[in-house]
């Protein structure tokens, strides 16, 4: 299945990547494609259930929490669907956010706010803007989710990052309607991991930072259990603890609709 945007990685490297390294050992540049696409969709499970704490980092320096669970599957397509549910502080509980891939386009998105007490569709030109007050933006929730066909793929070094040896790869992105113009990742060689990535506007502009502060083991693949978003003009930041974790725990069709957005039941 394809994984959401917080970086869940396993250490399965399929064949890929390892063609990636080949044409780098033989000396000609690295499938660039290739390798973000392995970075992106090779978790190797069915669904993905994961429980994680948000910690917002104001300017004045305050912080500030979120608890949110998060169900991911596939459908029968193939299409990644990721459905969000805000459990703490209570001024957002009950907030629930569902995604799901658009192929060669920019994904359906639907939202229930209870202060509202209605599902509303989020528009695309609603992309740039923050979720749910986190560095996060409605963009950011569907990057990872991505097709790397719409996008054009470029290897530019190989550097280091975090202590590992990395493809410094950049990923323009082609739709004019995107919050983001270009991606710059550095993806571990081996485990192929996006240790960092940097986001620019569509003025070419940085104005965000990602990256990964911690991987461990979950049920036999390595995962990604801490990242960090920076909003750098802004000086804010937001880190996303995944506390729990579980692969292929069966989660029910029902939860992907906007009905389950409305009720938090399924039919």
């Amino acid at each position: 299945m394809k994984k959401w945007l917080f970086f869940i990685v396993p250490m399965i490297i399929c064949l890929a990547g390892r063609a990636g390294a080949q044409n780098a050992a033989s000396g000609s540049a690295p499938d660039a494609a290739a390798i973000v696409a392995e970075s992106r969709n090779h978790v190797k499970a069915d669904t993905v259930s994961i429980r994680s704490r948000m910690v917002i980092q104001a300017k004045d320096g305050r912080p500030s929490e979120r608890i949110i669970d998060q169900y991911s599957k596939d459908d029968s397509n193939g299409r990644a669907r990721t459905l969000v549910v805000f459990q703490q502080p209570a001024s957002v509980r009950n907030t629930r956010f569902l995604t799901m891939e658009n192929p060669g386009g920019v994904d359906d998105r639907w939202i229930f706010l209870p202060s509202l007490g209605k599902v509303r569709r989020v528009a695309a030109s609603e992309g740039g803007g923050s979720f749910m007050g986190t560095d996060f933006s409605y963009d950011d929730m569907s990057l990872q989710n991505r097709d790397t066909s719409v996008d054009s793929h470029r290897f530019l070094r190989e550097e280091t990052a975090n202590g590992k040896a990395c493809y410094v790869i950049e990923s323009g992105v082609k739709d004019s309607g995107f919050a983001y113009s270009k991606l710059v990742q550095w993806i571990d060689k081996d485990l192929k991991i996006p240790w960092k990535a940097e986001l620019y506007d569509r003025r070419g502009n940085l104005i965000k930072l990602t990256e990964v502060l911690e991987v461990k083991e979950v049920q036999g693949q390595l995962t990604t259990s801490i990242t960090k978003m920076t909003t750098l003009a802004e000086g804010t930041s937001t880190t996303v603890y995944m506390d729990i974790i579980k692969y292929n725990d069966p989660i029910p069709e029902g939860v992907f609709t906007t009905n389950y957005l409305e009720t938090g039941r399924v039919r």
